[in-house]
């Protein structure tokens, strides 16, 4: 499993992924330390059943020690995004496609409100850190949208012409978001869309 470690310039991602992989990162306090993405492995324990059948087990990834199970997540930690992100702003576009490979995201946020929206010092308390969480829904989701409407028009045509099957036409459209046909299927019937065609 990978896991996309997100959030504005300058609010910690960098040093929470250097304590949870012990990378050498170079954390700072001032915005776009980060450029390039930094992958690392962290350990999540867990209680082995080594200890159910008086054994010890050797597992094939990770390691487990005193009926503690070490096991191993990827972590990806990439540069902060700033309003407008989805647009190319601050190099956005670059640092959403690095988060495409994901298969989940920690959002982290200042919490102390002292840093604004491009990760630049102020105040404590005069920043409200609720923007952020709205923010990055956004950018995630203007950034989905902009890989759907790309050659949207002609995929709707072919599909219509061709009397193709929506769901799997779809579902190979944008499989490189790890869409499949179920995930497909669910969602035509979940939001009631027309199964024959897609809108345009």
């Amino acid at each position: 499993m990978l896991i996309g470690i997100v959030g504005k310039p300058n609010c910690g991602k960098s040093t929470f992924f250097k304590a949870m992989t012990l990378a050498k990162t170079e954390p700072g306090d001032y915005p776009f330390v980060t450029i390039k993405p930094n992958h690392g492995i962290g350990f999540i324990r867990v209680e082995c059943a080594d200890k159910e059948f008086k054994t010890q087990c050797n597992p094939r990834e990770g390691f487990c020690l005193h009926n503690t199970r070490f096991v191993p997540v990827e972590l990806l930690d990439v540069a902060g995004l700033v309003p407008g992100a989805h647009e190319g702003k601050g190099m956005g576009n670059q640092f959403l496609n690095d988060l495409n490979q994901a298969d989940a995201l920690i959002h982290v946020i200042d919490c102390s409100g002292s840093t604004n929206e491009k990760g630049e010092q102020v105040g404590a308390g005069s920043y409200d850190p609720e923007n952020d969480v709205l923010f990055l829904e956004e950018e995630l989701d203007q950034w989905y949208l902009g890989i759907l409407k790309k050659g949207w028009e002609k995929f709707a045509r072919q599909v219509q012409q061709e009397h193709r099957d929506i769901a799997r036409s779809l579902a190979k459209q944008i499989s490189g978001l790890g869409v499949t046909e179920d995930l497909s299927k669910d969602t035509i019937t979940e939001l009631k869309l027309n199964k024959e065609t897609p809108a345009s």
